[in-house]
């Protein structure tokens, strides 16, 4: 059985068995050269301050790169956004921090979410802490590596087609993606406005429910989270779960069929009932996918130009085509460009009709799909992903199409919005393999309900501890 580690910390740190300013300043000093060594971070928080008393005690949490956090660097991994340091916090950090946790530094991640294995990040890709020659996963690498060394802390992450669920997966901690809109997007560096959610990644599935209900709920500020069903957690009983034959026959690992296959025999032997289903439009999901992703991401990079969003550039003599043009080729990375040329070209007057309506028309059914299954189980189990984490040699002979077809598991429950849990499975080689567990919009209590069931049949492991026991 896991033990919560942020339950841990929480409890010593009420009992005065911890002092949560001596515990992490001894937690930096010796986190600081495993970040830089594994290149986890953007930029560590040295001026940290303990969080005092709410809900969290203190607790440390660290927030990917593209969530805003004030005053201190925040640059979604890209060249463009040198030097930012936000005016506010974005609701979710300020919620974390009126909770008492302690901020502790932003992660490395993809440029702009732009990728599936935190290689396109402009300062360096964050190294698996299971083995620096492989990837963390991306786009939100460093959340999953930071976590998968620290015990008592929660990550703040965000995913628009499996940047949670993927890292997790590789980093072998637990991931999981609320329901669109559940959280906040206030104070998010946008990728794809009607894709993305902020979630959470931790040691164990009590961890997420720990913060779940601290960061969720309506704001003001951002429309998407305004009308919602209240975040109630409770254990629920599962008693049923769908396993799609479109998604598992894609997969070629059979090492990780297999072990998918073990788990599915647990988990019957559990009293659950495990049936496969049919949902046919799910293989036109990754197409659709990235006309509708790359299309949002074309307008919401627009404004960084260099004037009044983006690097500075000085060249105010030239006209506006050239300015753009250089600024822009400077500073944004191969991978973002690629998509926002693909986005471009996708919401053009001559072709939207052609890609960009009828990817709309697939996403609705691919939402029917899910609604109709979800109707009849409890919950829809995959593996996370399809291959272990790959070597970085490796992931450079890779073409962009071979990476982007690698997230066929994960971008469906994206593009259909509903929320979702990766959570290790077990170990091949040594490194961990993830098992993917979603559920009905709302239904974030049924995925922290089916966690807590399987970490009753799993033990974890993890590359290292670097706290020890409060």
């Amino acid at each position: 059985m896991i033990i919560s580690g942020a339950t841990h910390y929480i409890s010593a740190a009420k009992e005065g068995v911890l002092d949560p300013k001596t515990y992490l300043s001894s937690l930096m000093r010796k986190l600081e050269p495993h970040a830089r060594s594994l290149n986890l971070f953007s930029k560590i928080n040295e001026n940290l301050e303990a969080g005092k008393g709410g809900a969290l005690h203190g607790l440390p949490f660290s927030v990917k790169d593209n969530i805003c956090v004030r005053g201190f660097p925040t640059r979604a991994g890209s060249k463009i956004l040198e030097g930012y340091e936000p005016p506010f916090d974005a609701t979710v950090v300020e919620r974390m921090r009126t909770a008492g946790g302690s901020f502790i530094g932003t992660t490395n991640m993809d440029e702009f979410g732009f990728g599936t294995f935190s290689t396109n990040c402009a300062f360096g890709a964050p190294r698996n802490p299971f083995d620096d020659s492989m990837s963390c996963g991306g786009s939100s690498g460093g959340a999953a590596g930071t976590t998968a060394i620290l015990s008592h802390h929660v990550a703040l992450a965000e995913s628009t087609g499996g940047s949670i669920s993927c890292p997790a997966s590789f980093c072998g901690v637990v991931g999981l993606t609320p329901t669109y809109g559940r959280v906040s997007r206030y104070g998010l560096i946008d990728y794809a406005n009607s894709l993305d959610k902020i979630g959470l990644m931790a040691r164990s599935i009590d961890d997420i429910a720990i913060a779940l209900p601290i960061i969720a709920g309506k704001d003001e500020r951002d429309s998407t989270s305004m009308a919602q069903p209240e975040l109630s957690i409770s254990n629920e009983l599962i008693g049923s779960i769908a396993v799609p034959e479109e998604l598992i026959s894609a997969i070629h690992d059979k090492r990780i069929i297999d072990m998918f296959s073990a788990s599915l025999k647990k988990l019957k032997e559990a009293g659950v009932e495990v049936a496969k289903v049919n949902m046919p439009s799910l293989r036109y999901s990754i197409p659709a996918y990235y006309i509708l992703a790359c299309a949002e991401a074309s307008t919401n990079l627009a404004k960084f130009c260099g004037m009044r969003y983006g690097a500075a550039w000085n060249a105010y003599d030239k006209m506006y085509n050239e300015f753009f043009t250089e600024v822009r080729t400077a500073s944004f990375g191969v991978e973002a460009k690629r998509r926002l040329m693909l986005g471009t070209f996708a919401r053009m007057a001559g072709y939207r009709d052609q890609y960009y309506m009828k990817a709309l028309k697939i996403r609705q059914k691919i939402v029917e799909e899910f609604k109709g299954v979800l109707k009849g189980f409890d919950i829809i189990a995959t593996p996370t992903m399809p291959l272990l984490p790959p070597l970085f040699e490796k992931i450079t002979e890779m073409t962009p199409a071979t990476v982007y077809a690698l997230d066929f598991l994960t971008v469906p429950p994206n593009l259909a919005g509903i929320p979702q849990v990766s959570m290790p499975m077990g170990y091949l080689d040594d490194l961990p393999v993830g098992i993917h567990f979603m559920a009905d919009h709302w239904n974030e209590s049924k995925l922290i309900s089916v966690g807590r069931m399987w970490e009753h049949q799993m033990e974890y492991r993890f590359p290292m501890n670097l706290e020890g026991s409060p």
